[in-house]
């Protein structure tokens, strides 16, 4: 039996989160991991071993806020997807949001169908952005939208491709094959419209995934 993919809820409402959690746990293949009231409770929990496949995340929280910890996530645990929860469209905050990479974007009152569908598409590597994310991205262009299709393992390696590392040394790292980087470099070449390595790291750059 395949298990469930585990999902952390992270919101300071606890009435809201328990109403999300039952809704969760009513869902085929998905399981609630834990709930954290701020990002300093939702880090002790995962440095205590409870490591979630997904984060549903509030923006507005007491002591650390959504958008500090979705900084942490990328930085410690890139491979955790995160679906940000809000009770507004507020442009700033979605486009900061989606410059860190997170994969999807849910208003609070969305139905229940709604969650089911984020969870789905960010489960199996897609995005999930509602029409209104799409239009604050339409009206700043500067964003760069791609960034938000890349995969936690695609990430990794442009930013290890910005490195003076060889593509061996990085498929070491990764503890992957030679060929599989080779795989990844050309995904990113297409996926990027870029055609050289130099390229890749100008992206990184551009994209602040590297610090300069």
């Amino acid at each position: 039996m395949e298990a469930p993919i585990q999902i952390a809820l992270v919101d300071d409402h606890r009435l809201f989160r328990s109403g999300i959690a039952y809704l969760i746990n009513n869902f085929h293949h998905y399981s609630v991991l834990f709930e954290a009231g701020d990002g300093e409770e939702m880090i002790k929990k995962i440095q205590s071993k409870l490591k979630p496949d997904i984060i549903l995340l509030d923006i507005s929280m007491p002591k650390m806020d959504g958008i500090s910890t979705a900084r942490w996530l990328r930085t410690n645990h890139p491979d955790i997807k995160i679906i940000v929860l809000s009770m507004f469209e507020d442009a700033e905050k979605v486009l900061t949001m989606v410059r860190m990479g997170v994969k999807g974007y849910l208003l609070k009152d969305a139905e229940p169908v709604d969650f089911e569908d984020a969870l789905m598409k960010v489960a199996n590597d897609e995005i999930y952005y509602p029409d209104f994310v799409t239009r604050h991205l339409v009206h700043n262009i500067n964003i760069d939208f791609t960034l938000a299709k890349l995969n936690s393992r695609e990430i990794e390696f442009l930013k290890l491709s910005a490195t003076e590392l060889t593509y061996k040394e990085i498929a070491e790292h990764m503890c992957i094959s030679s060929r599989t980087v080779d795989g990844y470099r050309d995904q990113l070449f297409e996926k990027l419209q870029i055609k050289s390595r130099i390229g890749l790291v100008l992206y990184a750059i551009k994209n602040k995934l590297i610090d300069v």
